[in-house]
């Protein structure tokens, strides 16, 4: 057995910290060596018992979360994992947190719902970032421009999933997309009062515009639409594409999941293009396969480039990734497959 990851959790909150470390060692794998009440405690922590993984509060005295996080990412990269009130400012700043490179977050108990409850994915979340590659934002290679040239295909579908590390890399895909991009619709694993938060921020930083997916919603090019988190899975659907939210159980343990997303799209009979990106896990594979054996193009994220290597090692060891591309150089490839000269090389 290899040894626990080793965590640091850092919260004002005595009970917090000590609810926290009480979900985390009922896992074996993990072990709790420390806690700090504020990033100042923290900083000390981090140099005395260099754990592997933090769990880091939002809001805290003396400096707050994001603040630290700063700090963290740019003098000593590490896996973080935010844990975070379920409010709109709380979601706001978690969102901003993991375009920083905290690794993933988590929501802090709501009133009434045990921590039992709440917590259930903690330790799997913590022992995944023990597991990521985290390096400094500066560390990552930019892409080239759009091609002035560039005209997509306006019957084209772009469908793309991610998890654990899934903000960082569509922000780098997306802030580059133009204006006319094709009509894309994205699963990324998160909590449902995150994907809004998620969906607002991308549409301040994107030409196209940006939106949580509602049901019925047409799937048109210039835009770009987020699977709510929580309750539903998003589909795409009809002739004419529109969204769909589906009230399902969950797939892969997740709703919405990048299984169901990519499944529909490849019944859609459309032009297509898939892509699966940093995530743990294998949700998504069995779509991405379906995609390609109906004819459309796919794009995997590589492992050296990925946070965490799980959803898009799954697709490729099914067969369902054409190309596997480091991320700077997704987003030309991704424009390149759904342009108007590429049409003709999927269904219409």
């Amino acid at each position: 057995m290899s040894r626990p990851v080793t965590v640091l959790v850092v919260d004002d909150s005595p009970t917090m910290r000590g609810l926290i470390t009480a979900a985390l060692r009922r896992d074996p794998e993990i072990e709790v060596v420390g806690s700090a009440a504020d990033p100042l405690e923290a900083r000390e922590a981090i140099k005395r018992l260099n754990p592997d993984v933090i769990t880091l509060d939002v809001e805290m005295p003396n400096m707050n979360g994001l603040e630290f996080l700063e700090k963290i990412m740019r003098l000593r990269p590490m896996p973080v994992v935010m844990v975070s009130t379920l409010t709109q400012a709380g979601a706001e700043v978690t969102v901003a947190a993991l375009e920083i490179g905290a690794v993933d977050a988590i929501g802090k108990p709501a009133p009434g719902v045990p921590a039992t409850v709440a917590f259930a994915e903690l330790a799997e979340k913590v022992k995944a970032a023990g597991r990521s590659r985290v390096r400094a934002r500066s560390d990552t290679p930019t892409a080239p421009p759009v091609d002035a040239d560039y005209r997509p295909d306006p019957k084209h579908i772009l469908a793309i999933g991610a998890s654990t590390g899934g903000v960082e890399a569509l922000l780098t895909i997306l802030t580059g997309f133009p204006a006319d991009c094709p009509a894309t619709v994205i699963t990324q694993h998160m909590p449902a009062t995150f994907t809004k938060s998620f969906a607002a921020r991308l549409d301040k930083v994107c030409t196209p515009q940006v939106s949580e997916a509602e049901d019925g919603a047409p799937v048109k090019p210039g835009c770009i639409y987020i699977a709510p988190g929580g309750e539903t899975h998003l589909e795409v659907t009809g002739a004419v594409p529109r969204c769909r939210l589906i009230r399902t159980e969950t797939v892969n343990g997740h709703r919405p999941s990048v299984d169901v997303l990519f499944d529909s799209v490849a019944r859609s009979g459309k032009p297509m293009t898939g892509v699966i990106l940093t995530g743990m896990g294998k949700d998504g594979a069995r779509g991405l396969l379906a995609m390609r054996e109906a004819g459309g193009r796919t794009l995997g994220q590589d492992e050296a480039s990925s946070v965490v290597y799980g959803m898009p090692r799954a697709a490729f060891e099914q067969g369902a990734v054409e190309r596997q591309l480091p991320l700077h150089r997704l987003r030309p490839a991704i424009l390149d497959l759904c342009a108007a000269n590429r049409a003709d090389q999927t269904a219409a």
